[in-house]
């Protein structure tokens, strides 16, 4: 079976806005691609830090514990973006790597029209059915008005996060690592000094936080628009009403690569919402200690997630291009970089556990919670390792369907059987619900390893 459906044109790609992986030196290109992710997603992390720790310091508790609750709501309605946004990047990548630019107006329209009209929706149903969610996921009643307050306020502009992360995975498709980066830097930057003023100056509470996030978002989502209308032409995508007309063809492959990802990505999150619900049961504090575990978790995990970015836009070039070996070693590379990555995150929460909680929080009862947490949390750091590098594969060769299976796996089964088996049934409480949580981890890591090492994935056809 021919690796490639079509002959690759061609026309000349535009060098400024397009970086073609598949010739030439690949490691060095790699980690220059791979580092503005790392730092724009560091720096995501902090900002969502920093509406935690102020909150913590001006709030108190309950106020983690409101924000941690809604933000995850938050993160579960973005799923279907996300999922169409990371089908996106899988379909410009393997029409770069075919070399068919002039196709990239029928995609992006495509992913306008739908995106955003998908954003619009869900974030009416955030709106209306905001209680009735938060009810569900068990929020303490100190926490629960902060939390209702954030989810309307965040929930309400679903349609910024969309819109960013449409536009942040076009560039991503063509190879552009930099201007998200940039875009990010100047949310984060708002995103803290808004919460200041918010939380801090005016006195706002979890709501001053919500309203810090938002408009950040906003920002970054209106400054990566304005990227793109400048720079219509190297996209070959001209803004107007007639291109945003929904492509038959692009929509086929973006549903198909789409919903899968949509899916995968919303199965994971409801499995973290159960055990989010479990853990608010057992109180406040409890509450608040996991969601600042979650937030240095996040860390070394988004961090490393910027090469996962990397390998998929990497593979989906390559995939297009037929270089299969370029492909497998630029997995190879994945495990390398992000190997240091956890190993250092890993030893500093384990060594110094209550001194990193102390930046959110000076609360005893939640402090004393650290080392149970984190002890039970980073035995999932050698899964999100292999995961690193064969997430971004599986991604890159626009094989949703084998991501969606072992993310129900991962989610709906395994996350949510271990949590509720260690921590209820077996009575361990808060660290048999954690446990139960990192080690769901391994029902992705090991199939992804075994697909990748063993199965016949480079005769797969591209997507369109």
């Amino acid at each position: 079976m021919r690796y490639i459906i079509g002959k690759k044109s061609k026309r000349k790609m535009s060098k400024k806005v397009i970086h073609d992986f598949t010739e030439g030196p690949l490691f060095g290109p790699m980690l220059r691609f791979s580092i503005p992710f790392m730092i724009s997603n560091g720096l995501q992390v902090l900002y969502s830090m920093a509406d935690m720790l102020i909150v913590g310091k001006f709030v108190g508790r309950h106020g983690i514990s409101g924000v941690m609750t809604a933000s995850q709501s938050v993160f579960f309605l973005t799923m279907v973006g996300m999922g169409f946004a990371t089908g996106g990047q899988v379909l410009i990548s393997q029409l770069i790597g075919r070399g068919e630019r002039q196709r990239l107006r029928q995609a992006i329209g495509t992913q306008f029209s739908i995106i955003l009209t998908a954003g619009i929706f869900f974030s009416t149903l955030s709106v209306l059915f905001s209680e009735p969610f938060l009810h569900l996921l068990e929020t303490p009643d100190d926490a629960f008005q902060g939390a209702r307050h954030y989810l309307l306020i965040c929930g309400g502009g679903l349609i910024f996060i969309y819109g960013y992360n449409m536009i942040a995975a076009i560039l991503r498709g063509v190879g552009d690592s930099v201007r998200p980066f940039k875009f990010i830097v100047v949310s984060s930057l708002m995103n803290v000094v808004l919460d200041l003023v918010f939380v801090g100056g005016f006195g706002w509470g979890v709501a001053g936080a919500g309203f810090a996030t938002i408009l950040s978002q906003a920002a970054a989502f209106l400054l990566a628009l304005a990227y793109l209308y400048r720079n219509q032409e190297g996209f070959n995508f001209d803004f107007r009403p007639a291109s945003f007309k929904v492509d038959p063809v692009m929509l086929k492959a973006l549903v198909k690569l789409g919903i899968p990802f949509a899916v995968r990505f919303a199965a994971i999150n409801i499995s973290m919402l159960f055990v989010t619900s479990l853990v608010n049961s057992l109180g406040t504090a409890t509450s608040a200690a996991y969601g600042i575990a979650l937030r240095l978790d996040e860390f070394a995990n988004k961090i490393s997630q910027g090469v996962m970015m990397a390998v998929s836009t990497i593979v989906g070039q390559n995939i297009g291009a037929g270089h299969i070996s370029r492909i497998r070693r630029g997995v190879y590379y994945a495990w390398g970089i992000c190997g240091g990555f956890f190993l250092f995150f890993g030893l500093a929460q384990l060594l110094f556990p209550r001194q990193l909680y102390s930046i959110f929080t000076n609360d005893e009862e939640v402090l004393k919670l650290a080392p149970i947490i984190i002890s039970a949390l980073i035995l999932h750091y050698p899964a999100l390792l292999i995961m690193k590098g064969t997430n971004g594969f599986v991604q890159g060769i626009g094989n949703a369907l084998f991501g969606l299976i072992i993310a129900i796996l991962d989610g709906l089964v395994f996350r949510v059987t271990f949590s509720w088996l260690f921590g209820i049934y077996f009575n361990m409480g808060l660290y048999g619900m954690i446990l139960g949580y990192a080690l769901a981890t391994y029902s992705t890591a090991l199939p992804n390893l075994f697909y990748f090492l063993f199965i016949p994935w480079y005769k797969r056809k591209t997507v369109i």
